[in-house]
């Protein structure tokens, strides 16, 4: 029996490594989360440093960077 006091233990969330889709314990006492190791940890960090995971960029292809004068547009001549 507890008391009004005593907290509740609490189940560990379980929840699935991003790397390699196994289960991993989302809690303080994983070092690692979300991941399920340090192995699993650094192939992702090696994927972000090698640049290999990229947000989209909506940007006009360079052929129409021009403006109707044939002159280059850029920020650096504004």
């Amino acid at each position: 029996m507890t008391t009004p006091d005593t907290p509740v233990p609490v189940k560990p969330k379980r929840v699935s490594c991003p790397n390699c889709g196994g289960d991993s314990i989302y809690a303080i006492s994983n070092p690692f989360r979300p991941f399920c190791s340090q192995r699993c940890k650094n192939i992702d960090l090696g994927a972000w440093a090698s640049e290999s995971f990229r947000m989209p960029v909506n940007s006009m292809p360079e052929d129409q960077l021009t403006d109707p004068d044939g002159e280059f547009s850029s920020s650096a001549n504004h």
